[in-house]
């Protein structure tokens, strides 16, 4: 999913900023991707794709599975 138009930035394009540049806060992804550097719109979403990818840090960019 596109989560910055202006820059064509994927939410696939994030969790690669993170497992292999790093990426730890949004002004990375900026500096990094051009992320929330035009309009702006984006950021929220980015937040959030960067959060779970942060939190998901070596899981493969899939949600992993609870145990029941």
């Amino acid at each position: 999913m596109y989560v910055c138009l202006c820059k064509g930035v994927t939410c696939g394009a994030i969790r690669s900023a993170v497992q292999e540049q790093g990426a730890v806060h949004l002004r990375d992804l900026s500096r990094n991707l051009g992320v929330a550097t035009q309009c702006g719109k984006c950021a929220c979403a980015a937040r959030q794709v960067l959060k779970d990818a942060l939190d998901c840090s070596g899981c493969c960019g899939e949600a992993s599975e609870v145990a029941a």
